[in-house]
């Protein structure tokens, strides 16, 4: 894929990203966020965040499945720092919306409800991500040890599912989509490494 193929996709890119932000200011203003506004914004910006995450996850072994997709791994990045915008809304409208920006409200509401443990932890995972996704913090790392935090994102993701099942009602299984998306990708790389295992192992017995 060349250049201008690429830079008109990230456009592309960028627009699809907007658009759940775009959608719920216009649905603010058109007084049209449902009886409980706070919940519907909620709602929309963990899930943008949980999918996101899970798409950037995808690229990597849709990469491996072909070469012919290797113009993929440009779009990672800017993925999963969309993902970070949408959970740090995700986090604002639990600080200011249900929490009122009060400390004590907020270690209550940890310390009662499992989920918003979970969420936090999904957060906190992906901040030291968000922080290193420049070049020059993969020169200043090294590429394994980059590669090494950046797999904090399987975990972030993880918690993320984990929370979503725990804010939900109970028999409401509308997470269970994502939830075998994420299993899928997981196991794809569980497969990746053992193969790569193999091959390495293999490799020495031959030379020897």
């Amino acid at each position: 894929m060349n250049k201008r193929s690429i830079v008109a996709l990230k456009v592309v890119v960028w627009l699809v990203c907007f658009t759940p932000l775009a959608l719920l200011v216009y649905r603010g203003f058109s007084n049209d966020l449902g009886p409980d506004p706070t919940a519907t914004v909620t709602h929309a910006t963990g899930f943008t965040t949980l999918r996101l995450l899970v798409i950037s996850l995808a690229i990597t072994p849709l990469r491996r499945l072909s070469p012919r997709l290797a113009w993929l791994v440009r779009f990672r990045r800017l993925l999963g720092l969309f993902a970070f915008f949408y959970g740090c809304l995700h986090l604002l409208t639990w600080l200011w919306l249900y929490s009122g920006f009060s400390v004590a409200a907020m270690a209550d509401d940890i310390g009662k409800r499992r989920y918003v443990m979970a969420g936090m932890a999904a957060w906190l995972l992906l901040v030291p991500l968000a922080a290193t996704s420049t070049n020059w913090s993969i020169r200043k790392l090294g590429g394994k040890r980059w590669q090494a935090l950046h797999r904090l994102a399987y975990v972030s993701a993880i918690c993320g599912v984990i929370h979503y099942w725990w804010i939900v009602k109970s028999g409401v299984r509308t997470p269970i989509t994502i939830t075998l998306v994420l299993a899928v990708l997981l196991l794809a790389r569980i497969v990746w490494s053992v193969r790569q295992k193999v091959s390495r192992q293999a490799g020495v017995v031959t030379a020897s």
